[in-house]
C-alpha cells in the first residue's frame, strides 16, 4: 500500500467523488477519504489551488471533469462557463498545492483532455502529449482514464502509467438488463463500427460475444474546414447484410450527434432489426432533438453512455437514453491501486463478459 488513502473531487467531478467514497466506506469502513479542496478566483478571472487538510505521505487521487459545462465562475462581473482548458488549469493548481507531499499522485480523468487532438496532420499543436507530459513533469505517478480515442497517446510518456479503461463489461451488462430477448450469435446480432478509428472496440467486444462485425467508412470533403475538422460527404458501409439482426454501434463519444444518426439511419435501411448505440462519452454538443428525431423515426432503438462526464439533467427522460453508472468501477480502481494490487483484471474484463453471456443464454 502506497500510503493513507486521499480523495480531492474538483468542482467538476464533486457529486461523483461523493458517490465514490460513499462506496469507499462502505467496503472499507472508517470516516471519509475526501479532502476538501477548492479552486476561488479574484475578479478578472485568475485563479488559485487550495487544499484545506494535509495530504503529506497520501496515496492521492484527484478526479476531474474536463467535458463539465455546468460549472461558472465570475469574470469582470459576466458569468463564464468553464471550458476543458478551464477545468486542465484547475487541476494543474491543485496539484501545485500538494507541494510535493503526496506519497503517491494519481489523475482520474475519464476523458482525457484533448485527446481527440492525438496526431498531428498539418502544422498544429499537440495538445493531449503536451498535457501528459506537463502532468509528469508536476509528479503524477498515475493517469487513468477510459476508453481513450488513441490509446497509442501514452507513447508520449513512455516511462510513467497511462491506464486507459475498457467499460465494456458495465455497457455489456446494462444492454442485457435492459432487453431480456437478445439472442447472442452472429445469426442474430453484429457489432458495427462507425469509421476505422473505432474498429480496435468492435473487434474486441464481437471476438467476445462470438458475432460479426461491419464498419463504415467516412469519407471527407479534405479541401473544406468547417469548426476545425474536415466535413462528413458520406459513410459507406463494408460488412455483410444485418438485415433482421440486431446491431451494436460502439464508438468512445457522442459529439454533435449527426455522424451517428446517419450511421444509424442506413442500418435500418438496410434492414436492421434494432439499433442500440454504444458511447463511453455522450458529449451532445448539439442538443438532444437531432437524437428525439431518430428515435422517433425509428432510426435508433436505445443508446447507452456513461455517467463519466457530466450530463445534463433532461437526459434522464429521454426513452433513448439509458445511463450507465460506472461509479462503483471507479471505486474499485482506486480501492485495488491503493491496495497495491494490479488493474489487469478491471481494465480488461474479456473473462467477465463471457461469464456475464453465458449467464444470459442460461436464462
Amino acid at each position: 500500500m502506497a500510503g493513507k488513502l486521499g480523495i480531492i473531487a474538483l468542482e467538476s467531478a464533486r457529486a461523483a467523488g461523493q458517490e465514490i467514497d460513499g462506496i469507499l466506506r462502505e467496503w472499507r469502513g472508517g470516516e471519509s477519504f475526501l479532502i476538501p479542496a477548492e479552486c476561488p478566483r479574484f475578479g478578472s478571472g485568475e485563479g488559485k489551488g487550495i487544499i484545506k487538510e494535509s495530504v503529506r505521505d497520501r496515496d492521492l487521487y484527484i478526479l476531474v471533469d474536463v467535458c463539465n459545462p455546468s460549472v461558472e465562475y465570475k469574470m469582470a462581473g459576466a458569468i463564464n462557463r468553464m471550458s476543458p482548458d478551464d477545468h486542465y488549469q484547475d487541476l494543474k493548481r491543485v496539484i501545485a498545492a500538494c507541494n510535493g507531499r503526496a506519497a503517491e499522485l494519481t489523475v482520474v480523468m475519464p476523458f482525457l483532455y484533448e485527446s481527440r487532438q492525438h496526431r498531428r496532420n498539418v502544422r498544429e499543436s499537440l495538445d493531449c502529449a503536451l498535457m501528459l507530459r506537463e502532468l509528469e513533469y508536476m509528479g503524477v505517478h498515475d493517469i487513468i482514464t477510459f476508453d481513450a480515442h488513441d490509446p497509442r497517446v501514452q507513447n508520449a510518456i513512455p516511462l510513467s502509467s497511462l491506464e486507459d479503461v475498457s467499460p465494456a463489461f458495465q455497457f455489456t451488462q446494462s444492454l442485457l438488463f435492459e432487453y431480456t430477448d437478445l439472442h447472442i450469435d452472429s445469426a442474430h446480432m453484429m457489432i458495427i463500427a462507425p469509421d476505422e478509428g473505432a474498429m480496435p472496440r468492435a473487434v474486441f467486444l464481437a471476438s467476445i460475444f462470438g458475432v460479426n462485425i461491419g464498419m463504415f467508412y467516412k469519407r471527407r470533403d479534405y479541401a473544406t474546414i468547417v469548426d476545425g475538422m474536415n466535413p462528413i460527404v458520406a459513410h459507406d458501409f463494408c460488412g455483410e447484410s444485418v438485415e433482421g439482426k440486431d446491431v451494436i454501434v460502439i464508438d468512445d463519444m457522442i459529439a454533435s450527434g449527426t455522424s451517428m444518426t446517419d450511421v444509424a439511419k442506413q442500418l435500418k435501411d438496410r434492414g436492421a432489426r434494432r439499433v442500440f448505440v454504444f458511447a463511453t462519452f455522450g458529449l451532445f454538443t448539439h442538443g438532444f432533438e437531432v437524437f428525439d428525431k431518430a428515435f422517433e423515426d425509428g432510426e435508433i432503438d436505445r443508446i447507452f453512455t456513461s455517467n463519466l462526464i457530466f450530463q445534463k439533467s433532461e437526459i434522464k427522460n429521454k426513452p433513448w437514453h439509458c445511463s450507465v453508472n460506472m461509479n462503483r468501477y471507479v471505486a474499485a480502481i482506486i480501492d485495488t491501486l491503493n491496495k497495491g494490487n494490479s488493474l489487469r483484471e478491471l481494465n480488461r474484463p474479456a473473462h467477465r463478459i463471457k461469464d456475464l453471456l453465458a449467464e444470459y443464454q442460461k436464462k
